[in-house]
């Protein structure tokens, strides 16, 4: 049953984007989440439904007083629930509560044979290269992990003690190279996880069409259990290969300047890096105000890209991951414009430059 409190709070939230907290009877919180419409999700869960799952229903239940956060966009919600899901903690947001939920994909040399593993640690012993943090969860990582090991046929499973000249049991189901025998077939192992690191890497899309190929093959023959598999493995190669795009993206360290229009004369101005918002303010883009936006933007531009100084090029941790995704996500999306500004154009204040890729943008 709904208390009086939330009750009332309901009748007065806003039909705006924002991020909304959870709490206990003892005022500790306990979800934290995020909309672009605060009235309809949030009123949601306090609503009986068929389709309402055992996790909301206790939650919705446990609920005893809500904290609204207003933001003048979706995409500043979505920013702001990560960082307070990472700070608070919250009991149901059990996804990003353990310091171990993404895992990482790497290639590990165990004994001069190459292997794709899961790990949790990116810099353990043998690792030759690392992929990842991965958002999805861990099983479904390691799904992926064995459909691509199979499909390449690098699943070997021998003891890697010692050769023996007997051939692992994979090898025998045709899911092995023959590593685990030795001789040629360990090149031919290792150079199979070289193009698939190529492939990750962007330098080098054969191995995938390869596979599409062997796909199509096996379908126009009927063979619909090695199509499927082949599609399993194209499917787990994508997601390995988006998260990469985004990490690659993080890597970059731009100063990405953008602009999301909220009405007909009224936008939000970010200043963007590697997974973090510098700064953000809203403006008024009516021909009148555009000389005096378009210095002011330059100023903040040039301060707030200087003052943060460029971090070292390196692949976003666990905890940078996530909001490395939503920045990414957001500059591919219609919702906004934005420009890079090369930090060359900082260091030498150049605003002639900055002025002219704004004028593009807007």
């Amino acid at each position: 049953m709904i208390n009086e409190r939330i009750e009332h709070q309901l009748r007065l939230l806003p039909a705006s984007p924002g991020v909304y907290l959870m709490k206990d009877a003892a005022g500790g919180i306990i979800y934290v989440g995020k909309s672009k419409n605060l009235q309809q999700r949030v009123r949601s869960y306090f609503h009986a439904s068929r389709n309402r799952s055992k996790k909301v229903e206790r939650l919705a239940h446990n609920v005893k007083d809500l904290e609204i956060r207003l933001t003048d966009t979706e995409f500043e919600a979505l920013m702001l629930e990560c960082r307070l899901i990472r700070e608070l903690k919250p009991m149901y947001n059990k996804k990003m509560k353990s310091p171990h939920g993404y895992a990482y994909i790497a290639i590990r040399d165990n004994e001069g044979i190459w292997d794709l593993e899961v790990v949790d640690n990116p810099e353990a012993p043998g690792i030759r290269q690392v992929y990842g943090p991965y958002t999805a969860s861990r099983h479904t990582v390691e799904d992926a992990v064995r459909s691509i090991r199979e499909v390449l046929r690098i699943a070997c499973n021998r003891n890697r003690s010692a050769f023996t000249g007997v051939p692992c049991l994979n090898h025998s189901l045709g899911l092995c190279l023959g590593a685990c025998l030795g001789g040629d077939a360990v090149q031919s192992n290792n150079q199979v996880l070289a193009r698939f690191d190529a492939l990750l890497e962007g330098r080098d899309p054969g191995l995938r069409e390869e596979l599409e190929l062997r796909m199509r093959e096996a379908s126009g023959q009927y063979d619909f259990e090695a199509a499927a598999k082949l599609r399993d493995a194209l499917n787990a190669i994508d997601l390995f290969a988006k998260q990469e795009e985004i990490a690659g993206f993080a890597e970059q360290n731009r100063n990405v300047i953008v602009l999301e229009r909220l009405g007909e004369r009224e936008a939000k101005f970010f200043l963007l890096r590697r997974n973090r918002i510098l700064y953000s303010r809203k403006v008024d883009l009516s021909e009148s105000a555009n000389a005096t936006l378009f210095m002011e933007m330059i100023g903040e531009a040039l301060n707030s890209f200087d003052m943060a100084g460029l971090p070292l090029a390196s692949k976003p941790s666990r905890d940078e991951i996530d909001e490395a995704r939503i920045i990414y996500r957001y500059l591919q999306s219609s919702d906004c414009r934005h420009v890079s500004i090369p930090q060359a154009w900082i260091k030498s204040a150049d605003v002639a430059r900055i002025a002219r890729a704004l004028e593009e943008m807007i």
